[in-house]
């Protein structure tokens, strides 16, 4: 996931960085605040967003395809890329199915320092809509559902703001150097 947007803040002109997997924010976009609970069954709440920068994907463990290949290239992009602090979020857009333990078990066979948050549909509804997420349950034949859902990644700066996004198809090697020239500029 290339890292980018405002990169550390106050280090990073996006101005001056192009990105070749992604798309600046003409300006960074406040989040406000919200509490989830992450995969320990921790609160979390938008101040943890703080202090590095963050790389965030809404997606659930029932996901056939799309998840399980976003977070595969989010973890290549993050080893990759080799920068300190580089966090990478997943959000569950299924909050009825994955409880803080499946999503352990989740996102740690990707990578082990991936975090994950759940919250109650509304508290994961209204996050959803903050970043522009749109998902919707489809009821399947025989009883079952999935979740249809945006497979966008988004770059938080230091402060906890939407600087960029990516959007698919994701490359991890695009996006590691994105990740790279943005932390050196």
């Amino acid at each position: 996931m290339a890292i980018a947007g405002y990169w550390l803040a106050r280090e990073l002109d996006s101005s001056n960085v192009a990105l070749a997997s992604g798309t600046w924010l003409p300006a960074p976009r406040e989040l406000g605040s919200f509490a989830l609970t992450d995969q320990s069954g921790a609160p979390f709440t938008q101040s943890q967003l703080k202090g590095a920068p963050s790389l965030v994907f809404f997606g659930f463990t029932n996901c056939p395809d799309v998840c399980p290949g976003t977070l595969l290239k989010l973890a290549q992009a993050r080893r990759a890329a080799a920068l300190p602090g580089l966090r990478v979020v997943v959000v569950t857009v299924d909050p009825a199915r994955d409880t803080p333990a499946l999503l352990a078990q989740y996102v740690h066979a990707f990578d082990s320092d991936f975090i994950a948050l759940t919250g109650s549909a509304a508290q994961i509804a209204a996050l959803a809509q903050r970043f522009g997420v749109a998902f919707e349950r489809v009821e399947l034949p025989g009883g079952g559902y999935t979740m249809d859902h945006s497979a966008t990644v988004f770059l938080l700066d230091r402060q906890g703001r939407i600087a960029a996004v990516f959007t698919p198809p994701l490359d991890a090697q695009q996006l590691a150097g994105d990740l790279r020239r943005a932390a050196r500029s």
